[in-house]
């Protein structure tokens, strides 16, 4: 009788008492705790005992360019304008804010609608385009 390799392998750990564990030590509730999530992340708050949902504030443009835009514009990629570059940006701020909302909203190039921020209203991404206007000129 032939046996395979797996069988003698299995034959040797069972005898000399080495047995694998296939589950993790403890009961199936301590298992379960365990692996629950810590927490949750978001930008809407929920009132701790009521479930009521609070509004969530309103990002300043600075703070869409740094946690959105700045991934592209600091450093050019996608041939994105640089932030604070007067001679890129002079030409776009001539077409006027509609048009650059446009290209915002829309994406342009490389770069995707809302520049990743689906969050963002209209509004904040508004006040990121006037926040890198500004530093541009």
């Amino acid at each position: 009788m032939r046996l395979s390799f797996s069988t003698v392998i299995l034959t040797a750990l069972v005898s000399f008492g080495l047995t694998a564990v296939a589950l993790p030590p403890g009961t199936d509730d301590e298992i379960s705790e365990r692996l629950k999530p810590y927490g949750t992340l978001s930008r809407v708050d929920a009132a701790a005992d009521t479930g009521e949902v609070v509004a969530k504030m309103p990002l300043t443009g600075e703070e869409v360019y740094g946690q959105y835009c700045s991934v592209c514009h600091a450093n050019g990629v996608g041939g994105s304008p640089l932030f604070a570059d007067t001679d890129a940006w002079a030409p776009r701020a001539a077409k006027g804010m509609d048009a650059l909302m446009v290209s915002t909203l829309n994406g342009i190039g490389a770069m995707p609608a809302k520049g990743t921020c689906m969050s963002c209203s209209d509004d904040e991404l508004a006040d990121a385009v006037t926040y890198i206007l500004d530093a541009a000129r």
